[in-house]
């Protein structure tokens, strides 16, 4: 299948963010999956490992371990890393799934917001990494869980026990993990049907043009910078709702509610308005972080207020998670009002919880 711009797609991997708000980071490695290529004019008599490492995004060693595996064919027929493509050829490449790696458990503080016999809803910190992957084995929530004795679905996948969805490393905030089967299954299911309310606080460079905005633009993994997402036609289906709260000099506060579940979403729909997220090295809004005090690499961005059904009982479960400490000072940095730094919850001062759920 061949993506937007010329750029492949994998045919059979799953969305690795369906159901997901902003995720936990893209590994730097590739997507597992099979990708099907057609040589075009301008690549005509390339090697075949140059070929295929520039098209799917690997380096030329992996390129050349996976045609030596046999994992690469030139219209059904294996060939040599030194084949030199030809205009019209069809290039197949599976990507395997990377080896599974046991999960170290850990003694990782967490801030649990609530916890029973089927769920856990956790705080989760700037910084963390949500589950491991290569370059992150160590030091995440899946460690941290694991090292609480915490029992997990296994829906999750085995690198991802529990997980319904995931937040960006650098961004902070709510997310809900299954500690059952049974609940792993509702509430992937009812974050696929949007019965998941996920709401966030964000601030932007610049002003919008309209308090209240939809952003609904397909979002993919960029041509050009496979650690970036970008708008790209032909992507994922995604949509942001964003409310303005609140005006500052330099930027607007913002509710973002999320519809759908793509990487990077909120911060890749803002960048794409002209506003991204203050603080937001990958996407243009890094800029503005020592005006407001935000901390290295970190974003403004927390997962503030989530919504759902418990997945055995059917209560409505409403949990909110107050601005952490360096968020508040840069709130009051923004606001002029030193008083917002002490504030238990600066967000209820400009109204954020006031809109009617769903």
């Amino acid at each position: 299948m061949t993506g937007p711009n010329g750029g492949p797609e994998p045919e059979d991997v799953l969305d690795a963010d369906e159901g997901d708000d902003e995720a936990a980071g893209l590994a730097p490695s590739v997507a597992p999956g099979r990708y099907a290529l057609v040589v075009a004019d301008t690549d005509a008599g390339a090697r075949l490992d140059l070929y295929v490492a520039a098209q799917v995004g690997l380096s030329r060693t992996q390129s050349a371990t996976l045609i030596a595996n046999g994992n690469t064919t030139v219209d059904g027929r294996r060939e040599k890393a030194s084949w030199r493509v030809r205009a019209g050829e069809r290039v197949d490449v599976n990507v395997p799934p990377p080896p599974g790696r046991a999960i170290v458990p850990e003694d990782i503080p967490l801030s649990i917001i609530h916890e029973d016999d089927e769920i856990v809803v956790i705080d989760k910190a700037a910084g963390m990494v949500v589950h491991p992957a290569p370059g992150n084995w160590t030091g995440t929530l899946v460690n941290a869980l694991m090292g609480r004795g915490q029992a997990l679905a296994a829906g999750g996948g085995e690198e991802r026990p529990g997980l319904v969805h995931r937040i960006d490393k650098d961004t902070s905030g709510l997310l809900v993990v299954a500690k059952t089967e049974r609940a792993h299954r509702v509430l992937s299911a009812d974050l696929a049907a949007r019965r998941v309310v996920r709401r966030y606080a964000t601030v932007c460079w610049g002003h919008l043009k309209e308090d209240r905005i939809t952003v609904e633009k397909p979002i993919a993994r960029d041509p050009r910078d496979r650690k970036r997402m970008a708008i790209v036609t032909g992507g994922k289906a995604a949509r942001t709702d964003f409310v303005r709260l609140a005006r500052f000099d330099v930027g607007d506060l913002l509710r973002a509610h999320l519809h759908t579940g793509r990487t990077h979403q909120i911060r890749v729909h803002l960048a794409s308005t002209g506003h991204p997220v203050l603080g937001d090295d990958t996407y243009g809004g890094g800029g503005g972080r020592r005006l407001v005090g935000l901390g290295a690499q970190r974003h403004f961005l927390h997962a503030a207020w989530l919504r759902f059904r418990h997945p055995a009982s059917g209560e409505a479960m409403d949990f909110r998670a107050p601005l952490p400490e360096d968020l508040r000072r840069s709130m009051a940095a923004l606001a002029d009002d030193r008083a917002l730094a002490d504030h238990p919850d600066p967000l209820s001062v400009f109204g954020f919880y006031d809109d009617p759920l769903p």
